[in-house]
């Protein structure tokens, strides 16, 4: 429980130094609305204890969608460590204490999932965000798993690539990029189908008492995957976008478990890496 009680004191002091940054960020549109969550990100990666070997690199091309699976608020911290992005969240999140509150900070697209007649509006708001030059990353699962497999893609919000071409007079392709995360070791131990939900977060599971467990369990190792960019136009249809994305995270996410194996240092990357470079 004391290395708890550090990383929280830890982290709501790292919150109220940045905070006034992000805002004056926010408030102004500066490329200091991107570095800041980045930064922050990368600094409660090391006080979580969570390690990072990636692989491959992501695009350097706008606009840029990402797709990805997910199992845990975890991946949220890994990925903006990695690179600037900004998320699609269901709307109830943006009502979530203090967590809300930093998805909002970070530019979440909020989302009603309930209502399908808002899923034009919603599509809008992403292609606005990709037009204006942030990479967004969409969990095209729709929801978390438990870590052990991959929920088929979900196609509706890839309909953003066409509202950004139709809404963009300087660009006519999109850039769509499939990631994986593959959570592969917990205190240097190979974490197995039984084991996995220590560290996924899903189905009815409390949030808080969750991120206790993870912040108290030690050293967790992740594999963050870049699968290959494809640019589409205006013809591409979505659901086969959402096939193609979904097969190649299937299988960066099957190959991470098969190579996994704990990690010496803190955080592993790809040097030169354009997903740091892009903080600029």
């Amino acid at each position: 429980m004391i290395r708890c009680f550090f990383v929280v004191f830890a982290f709501v002091v790292l919150t109220l130094v940045l905070l006034p940054f992000q805002l004056v960020g926010m408030a102004f549109r500066l490329p200091l609305q991107r570095r800041v969550p980045y930064l922050y990100h990368r600094i409660l990666c090391s006080l979580i204890g969570v390690r990072i070997r990636e692989i491959g690199r992501r695009s350097p091309d706008f606009p840029l969608l990402i797709l990805a699976n997910h199992a845990s608020w975890l991946d949220i911290v890994v990925i903006t460590a990695l690179t600037p992005a900004v998320f699609v969240a269901k709307k109830e999140v943006a009502g979530w204490p203090i967590f809300g509150w930093l998805a909002k900070l970070q530019r979440t697209v909020f989302i009603d999932r309930e209502r399908r007649h808002r899923t034009g509006a919603a599509t809008q708001e992403i292609a606005e965000r990709l037009v204006g030059g942030d990479a967004v990353v969409l969990f095209a699962e729709g929801t978390s798993s438990d870590g052990n497999r991959i929920l088929p893609f979900r196609s509706a919000l890839i309909g953003a690539l066409h509202h950004a071409l139709g809404s963009s007079t300087h660009h006519d392709r999109v850039t769509v990029q499939p990631l994986s995360l593959a959570y592969v070791n917990l205190n240097g131990l190979p974490l197995g189908r039984t084991f996995r939900s220590r560290v996924a977060w899903y189905g009815d599971a409390d949030l808080v008492p969750h991120l206790v467990r993870v912040c108290a369990a030690g050293a967790v190792d992740v594999t963050v995957s870049w699968g290959e960019p494809v640019s589409y136009d205006m013809s591409a249809d979505r659901k086969e976008i959402a096939r193609v994305a979904e097969q190649a995270v299937r299988r960066m996410t099957a190959q991470s478990r098969r190579t996994a194996r704990p990690l010496p240092q803190r955080t592993e990357t790809v040097a030169g890496s354009p997903s740091a470079a892009a903080s600029a």
